[in-house]
């Protein structure tokens, strides 16, 4: 990696954009004795009249969350995803996504690179519990400067939303590019294959189509950060010019990215899809590195798995 290239947390990202956008008087902020984490603490600082740690009780919370979006304060709740969407399931269904009311849900230390945290930590289900909850906005940035960019469109639109960060520090990939809620962001246009990728691994799928060109496939690079609602134009655009897409997240393959991909391209195109992420399993305790080598996550088997569709194609 060049020096040159920034790497950064979303979750620092978060922090400092809430407490930057906390000037508006009707921002209130929740979090479950993670603050510090998750960075909300940085709001709770800067703010502490309307920040409150409520303790480990995370159902209690979204409760809490709700009373006050019914007021018309605008509700941020932060916490570790595996709390943020298991734990709380039917209370954000009930209390938040039925009234559509305006909490929006951050959700930190999601996927396989919470890493030593092991399997009760390493939420790997939660974008298909999201997706599925009408009314529920789901968002997952790629990196930091993107992130700044979805919680400024939070703040601005009408919850609930649920927005999905990672704990690990990753490059700066969209610097200068533009979020829009329902919009893909294209990185780069090829015509061999499509690969769509969000959150945090973006920057491997990046290094995957940049090894892909070293050896003569062309392949477009999607930035999928909007889940739902998902950019379903794109998705059958690439499908109708590659014939081939490549998902990528780190999250099961069942109910996330990939499905919501094959969806898509199964009522409206045609096109082969092929889904990368954690295949129907717990994750493990390591390093966030040793893990995404594992399950086959990081640039070298993005890139591996889409030479063999590429190739398999042109036989």
């Amino acid at each position: 990696m060049s020096s040159a290239v920034k790497v950064n947390a979303l979750r620092d990202a978060f922090g400092n954009e809430l407490a930057r956008l906390g000037a508006r008087k009707d921002v209130v902020v929740l979090d479950a004795d993670t603050s510090s984490s998750t960075r909300s603490s940085v709001f709770g600082k800067a703010y502490p009249e309307r920040f409150f740690d409520v303790g480990l009780i995370e159902n209690s919370m979204m409760g809490i969350a709700a009373g006050l979006a019914s007021t018309g304060k605008k509700v941020f709740v932060a916490g570790f995803a595996t709390f943020m969407s298991g734990m709380v399931y039917n209370v954000i269904r009930q209390s938040i996504c039925y009234p559509a009311l305006d909490v929006n849900i951050v959700a930190t230390h999601a996927g396989i690179t919470v890493g030593e945290d092991g399997a009760t930590h390493q939420m790997l289900e939660d974008i298909g519990l999201m997706t599925g909850l009408p009314n529920m906005k789901v968002v997952a940035p790629a990196d930091a400067p993107e992130t700044i960019r979805v919680i400024d469109a939070v703040m601005e639109g009408k919850g609930p939303f649920y927005v999905r960060l990672s704990r690990e520090k990753v490059p700066d990939v969209t610097e200068g590019y533009e979020f829009r809620l329902g919009k893909g962001l294209v990185i780069r246009d090829g015509s061999d294959i499509a690969v769509i990728s969000t959150g945090i691994l973006l920057s491997e799928a990046l290094d995957a189509v940049k090894a892909l060109e070293k050896k003569g496939i062309s392949a477009s690079l999607v930035d999928m950060a909007s889940l739902k609602p998902i950019d379903s134009e794109l998705i059958r655009k690439l499908a109708r010019e590659t014939g081939l897409i490549l998902t990528v997240e780190e999250h099961s393959v069942y109910n996330g990215l990939g499905s919501r991909v094959a969806e898509v391209v199964g009522e409206e195109a045609s096109a082969r899809v092929r889904r990368i992420g954690i295949d129907d399993v717990f994750g493990e305790s390591g390093t966030a590195s040793e893990l995404l080598a594992k399950y086959r996550l990081n640039s070298e088997a993005i890139a591996e798995e889409a030479e063999k569709l590429v190739e398999a194609r042109r036989k």
